[in-house]
């Protein structure tokens, strides 16, 4: 007696193939220098001397200006690409083939 043949698996057709973005939270660079600025103003007092330093390295870190990179995600051009391989070719309506 064979082997039984395994079941194949039909997936419901796709109009559009497209993967979701990850939602990542950029972290601000400055948010190290804001938070040890306001912890020495909260041990110390606001108009503490010994904060300048902290004050210093905090204005210089918001002047600095950087440059927002977009990583570019080319999954979805390349699903869009290959789709018609596999879906396969479609019957038009009211062929005869």
């Amino acid at each position: 007696m064979p082997p039984p043949k395994p079941k194949t698996v039909r997936l419901t057709p796709l109009n559009v193939f497209r993967v979701r973005r990850k939602e990542i939270v950029d972290e601000d660079p400055c948010m190290a220098a804001m938070s040890s600025v306001l912890a020495c103003w909260a041990s110390v007092g606001y108009s503490a001397a010994g904060c300048a330093a902290l004050e210093d390295s905090l204005r210089l870190c918001m002047d600095t200006k950087r440059t927002k990179r977009k990583d570019t995600n080319t999954i979805n051009y390349h699903l869009t690409r290959f789709k018609s391989r596999v879906e396969g070719q479609r019957k038009v309506k009211g062929s005869k083939d």
